[in-house]
């Protein structure tokens, strides 16, 4: 089984191969750094070091084989319930709990964020692996300086909320939101074990 940590970097040579390929193609990617030289210099913007220069049916087929193999990587992952999708955002889990600092270093580490739902789509890929692990998870809200009122850790107000009946109830105390296995949310102490998703 694949951990977050090798996924994020599967998928970060992915991408750096596919920013390679893809230079002077109509997706507006900006020119890798080492590029910038070589293009002041009038050297054809294809030509990078290290790589041979490309024709662009070449650079579409290389993309298009980078493109099958992301889906593939993201394919197994799926299946051995790794990860879910929604509103643009991957989620995964690595199984394994920790208190809410724990929760955001880890997360942090792997390349990502703590899982913070802002649509009820989202909400849902997250309360997949709570109830998978049947478990609560910390979500990336805390309480605001106002008490009982939660933010996301940016400092944006929520645009999408799943409290649960007669929450938050903590008034200053509970400062961390944990999710339900039903999918509402509570206001907790940050000092509990939760399940660890993260958010990429």
């Amino acid at each position: 089984m694949l951990c977050p940590q090798l996924f994020h970097k599967i998928l970060g040579v992915a991408f750096l191969l596919l920013l390679c390929c893809a230079q002077g193609k109509p997706a507006r990617i900006p020119p890798l750094p080492s590029a910038a030289p070589m293009l002041e210099n009038g050297l054809h913007e294809r030509l990078l070091p290290g790589f041979l220069p490309l024709a662009d049916n070449e650079m579409e087929d290389v993309t298009r084989q980078l493109d099958h193999e992301i889906s593939r990587l993201e394919g197994v992952l799926r299946l051995e319930k790794m990860i879910t999708a929604a509103g643009g955002k991957i989620f995964s889990t690595n199984g394994k709990k920790g208190n809410f600092e724990t929760t955001l270093s880890t997360c942090k580490e792997a390349g990502g964020s703590i899982a913070a739902p802002r649509s009820l789509a989202e909400n849902d890929a997250i309360l997949y692996f709570v109830k998978s692990f049947n478990t609560y998870a910390y979500l990336g809200i805390k309480e605001s300086l106002i008490p009982s009122t939660f933010q996301f850790l940016d400092g944006t107000k929520l645009n999408y909320t799943n409290w649960h009946l007669n929450e938050p109830s903590g008034k200053g105390e509970e400062e961390c939101v944990e999710m339900y296995t039903d999918g509402t949310w509570n206001d907790k102490k940050c000092n509990q074990n939760r399940l660890i998703v993260c958010q990429f």
